[in-house]
């Protein structure tokens, strides 16, 4: 059994576009792999150092990743901060990662760029910090998105730098994990074609919206003045609203829309009413498990708890053996 690790953003409300891209996936893979799942508060300091309520914003991406079905009796969920291991294996790892490579991250000139009044040694030394994150656990699975192929390649040279360093071969190759299937990405509602909180709240639907939220940004979906012409291809906005039909309605229901647009009979307004009710059932016994969690407050302690007690125990290992490997040793 082979140890996966994924990190877990901190801030945001999880959308169609994280449930249908990898946390249905999360939900298969932990009950065949040694899972580690972990909520990153200190990644989202780099770039929010001054957050209007942290706490608040683990405990939401908390309470929705068990609702949607991470089991925290089966995988391993903690908060990254409630394990100081992480800490200290990214100060031993900075001890070997060089300035220059980690200024020609592109990542980081790109938020350099983008944050010109906060480019903060965090933001500089991101790369380490993700790779004591998955290092901790000597992990050799992981699942990343195309933006994050840098970093984990980076953490393959500084834990085989180490191995170098200290003649060991302590610290395995972790790679990039893609499930073994074909991820469903789901496209914005403002005609972009990716789904997620960075593009505007009016760009995604949230698994804890309400009713009334959901009919509303949906039907302010991007949308064109309809086809002229008997099967006329899509403009990118009008494939992005059949492609989140296509994950939340029936098959009739998407095949009577696409006649009715390749007829150009197509009512854009009634396509919409049909999604929005359709993404409604989808998303509601999510929206009701999730307001149900995030009332037991014992529950979401205890879990809490429990994830940091689990990852501590294999954080706390691969540290001692660490200090060891490097000749740290008591008086």
């Amino acid at each position: 059994m082979e140890t996966v690790l994924s990190g877990i953003r901190s801030t945001g409300n999880l959308h169609l576009g994280n449930y249908f891209g990898a946390i249905k996936n999360f939900i298969k893979m932990q009950h065949q792999h040694r899972c580690y799942f972990f909520i990153a508060d200190y990644h989202s300091l780099t770039t929010h150092p001054t957050p209007e309520d942290l706490h608040q914003n683990v405990r939401q991406v908390l309470v929705e990743y068990l609702a949607a079905g991470i089991d925290p009796e089966v995988a391993t969920l903690y908060i990254q901060s409630d394990v100081p291991e992480v800490a200290e294996l990214y100060l031993l790892l900075n001890m070997n990662a060089y300035m220059g490579e980690l200024e020609r991250c592109t990542t980081f000139k790109d938020k350099a760029r983008k944050q010109t009044d906060n480019i903060n040694a965090g933001l500089l030394t991101y790369p380490v910090l993700m790779a004591a994150d998955i290092l901790i656990h000597r992990a050799t699975k992981v699942p990343v998105g195309k933006d994050q192929e840098q970093h984990l390649e980076m953490a393959r040279t500084f834990g085989k730098r180490f191995n170098r360093m200290y003649n060991t071969e302590y610290f395995p190759e972790p790679y990039a994990f893609n499930f073994g299937v074909e991820l469903i990405k789901i496209p914005g509602l403002d005609g972009s074609t990716k789904m997620g909180k960075s593009e505007g709240e009016g760009n995604a639907v949230f698994l804890a919206d309400d009713p009334k939220t959901i009919r509303k940004k949906i039907m302010r979906a991007v949308t064109d003045s309809g086809p002229t012409e008997m099967n006329q291809p899509k403009a990118q906005a009008i494939e992005n609203i059949f492609n989140i039909m296509k994950v939340v309605s029936s098959d009739d229901t998407v095949s009577y829309f696409e006649d009715q647009y390749n007829s150009c009979q197509i009512r854009y307004g009634d396509l919409k009413k049909q999604l929005a009710e359709d993404v409604i059932v989808f998303t509601t016994p999510l929206r009701e498990k999730i307001l149900e969690i995030s009332a037991d407050d014992v529950y979401l302690s205890k879990v809490a708890r429990m994830g940091a007690e689990k990852a501590r125990e294999s954080a706390a290992k691969t540290v001692k053996e660490v200090r060891e490997v490097i000749g740290f040793k008591p008086f």
